[in-house]
């Protein structure tokens, strides 16, 4: 009987040496400028779904207000991915470094630059933004980049106008309400928040196609999951699989209603007031790319926008070819 045992606990022994393990769901921390944003939906809703692990990935979501936070951190190694502005692979070029947008999420910004209703009947385009003090995410941020170029595109110069980082949400719904900025750059749920009180108007609306190429004079790829282009190379398995699950979630929003993306999100996401988030979404689903593909016009409206400001993009040749890949979404696409 002991032999027996002892027979059978060693053929388990060499089994065990036989056989694979289970395969151990591959790590990743992807950084959100701004988890809330529906701008950025698809990031919580491919995990909502079930898409990262469903590739095999295990993916930890992390918050940021700002986007050029977001990007520092990238940069740094601290994640390997960020959701966040594609504008940003642009200016940080600019600089001597080289992050790529993988997957476009959007081809609108999806942004408004919102105007205090004290201010309603005195400013009435950028060209009044002189003197102002105007809400942004972050300095450097994506919002202060559209409003600062809203501003110059209109007369007025950088330095006639004050960009103050209040983040979005409640903070910026704080700050508009105390008079602490005449109105600023955000966007959906906050943006219906603030209309829905009477505390704010909409000056300039970036959430349509038609919107955004009547201020910005083209497409203005935003929304998007960007990554340092060394690390792209060297992880061509690992970006795959994160291209399939947002590729995935993408078709999702596109043949689903604005009432069952909702259903899938967290009930704090809607601060309180499901009703408008969804109606913001159901208008705001035009917003969003069904495949992934960055638009052939998108880049260089952004290089102009951002070289129209931006003393570093001026004087730097971009090369707009390493901002952006098709290669994932492209593989995506036939499986």
């Amino acid at each position: 009987m002991k032999h027996t045992v002892l027979r059978i606990a060693a053929g388990a022994l060499v089994l065990g040496t036989l056989v694979p393990a289970a395969h151990a769901a591959e790590k990743l921390t992807l950084m959100v400028g701004g988890m809330e944003k529906q701008i950025y939906l698809p990031a919580k809703l491919a995990e909502r779904l079930g898409y990262f692990k469903e590739q095999g990935l295990d993916v930890e979501l992390i918050n940021e207000a700002a986007g050029v936070d977001a990007e520092n951190e990238l940069v740094a190694g601290t994640v390997q991915g960020v959701v966040g502005f594609y504008d940003h692979t642009i200016d940080l070029q600019s600089k001597g470094k080289y992050i790529e947008s993988v997957v476009q999420f959007s081809h609108t910004p999806g942004e408004v630059e919102l105007i205090s209703s004290k201010l309603a009947d005195k400013v009435k385009s950028p060209a009044d933004f002189r003197g102002l003090t105007l809400g942004v995410t972050g300095l450097g941020s994506s919002t202060n980049f559209l409003t600062q170029y809203l501003g110059v595109s209109h007369g007025v110069k950088t330095s006639e106008m004050t960009s103050l980082p209040v983040g979005a949400g409640n903070t910026f719904i704080a700050a508009i309400k105390q008079g602490k900025i005449d109105g600023g750059m955000t966007t959906e749920p906050t943006v219906s928040r603030l209309i829905n009180t009477g505390d704010a108007k909409v000056l300039v609306d970036l959430r349509s196609p038609e919107s955004t190429q009547k201020w910005l004079g083209g497409l203005y790829p935003a929304a998007s999951l960007y990554m340092q282009n060394d690390w792209v190379q060297a992880h061509k398995a690992t970006v795959q699989k994160l291209a399939n699950a947002f590729v995935k979630t993408l078709r999702y929003i596109n043949t689903h209603s604005a009432e069952e993306i909702t259903a899938q999100m967290p009930a704090d996401y809607y601060a309180g007031d499901r009703a408008s988030y969804m109606k913001a979404l159901a208008n705001g689903k035009v917003s969003f790319i069904a495949d992934g593909r960055m638009p052939e016009s998108g880049p260089p409206t952004v290089l102009k926008v951002l070289g129209s400001f931006d003393r570093a993009v001026m004087g730097h040749k971009i090369d707009l070819s390493k901002t952006f890949t098709t290669e994932f979404v492209n593989a995506a696409q036939v499986k």
